[in-house]
């Protein structure tokens, strides 16, 4: 006969796992898990602002402010080798003169006669449609880098014996290349308005402006959306010579 203190009152109820319990409980442990991977990326920053995003372009803006000042360097260091490699050597006149015509050609010396100058803008801010114009898109109102290589190319078909664009002479390893609605050129960046300055004949330039394709459709957004163009001849300018490295760091060869 068992003590009547030691039995059981009644039936015990024994704890089972229901479905639902199981799934509230799954539920929860994902919420907790969500929390704390959210706490460990934002490390107590808030995850709505463009703090980053401002962080990401001072750091851009300070890279290119370095490869500026990398390239006042290089240009100090290459004109003294220039000074150096000018010294009597043992070349004779005519090695001299191809000498020079090679540095003429490749863009590394000084460019001097009449031009011509393009400035391309962004639309003003808050711009409307031109009657008879859809209602602008956000890429209707800005620079793109199809622009800038179409007057860029235009001017090299007009006969161009060399061209600047911002305050940097293009050679033939020089890629215009834009990132959103800056332009990032040999390793420096720049915000429009863009001006690409091209020295030669003024006449030929101009018409070779006029006769683009890609510059013809670029005008047709001139007058719609009121994007910037302007072209302005000149008498007298000096190009400056490339002084950056002309390494390629990225090609491989045609098959």
């Amino acid at each position: 006969m068992s003590n009547s203190a030691d039995s059981p009152g009644g039936p015990v109820r024994r704890f089972s796992w229901r479905p639902v319990r199981l799934l509230t409980a799954a539920v929860f442990a994902l919420a907790g898990l969500i929390f704390v991977t959210s706490f460990n990326t934002a490390k107590g920053t808030n995850l709505r602002t463009d703090d980053s995003l401002l962080k990401l372009s001072d750091l851009i803006q300070q890279r290119s402010d370095k490869n500026a000042k990398l390239d006042e360097s290089t240009a100090a260091v290459r004109k003294d080798v220039d000074a150096l490699a000018g010294r009597d050597d043992g070349s004779t006149k005519a090695e001299d003169e191809k000498l020079r015509a090679l540095e003429a050609a490749a863009g590394t010396t000084k460019l001097s006669g009449q031009a011509v100058s393009v400035t391309l803008n962004d639309a003003p801010q808050n711009a409307q449609a031109a009657p008879g114009y859809p209602e602008p898109q956000a890429n209707d109102l800005v620079i793109h880098q199809q622009d800038l290589q179409a007057v860029v190319n235009a001017l090299w078909q007009g006969g161009a014996q060399g061209i600047q664009v911002m305050d940097q002479r293009l050679i033939s390893t020089s890629a215009v290349r834009c990132v959103g609605n800056t332009l990032i050129l040999q390793g420096r960046v720049y915000s429009p308005p863009y001006k690409v300055t091209a020295v030669g004949d003024p006449d030929r330039l101009k018409r070779a402006l006029t006769a683009s394709p890609a510059i013809q459709n670029y005008q047709l957004y001139v007058t719609a959306y009121g994007l910037g163009w302007k072209v302005d001849e000149r008498e007298a300018v000096t190009l400056p010579g490339y002084s950056g490295t002309v390494d390629l760091h990225h090609a491989k060869p045609v098959q």
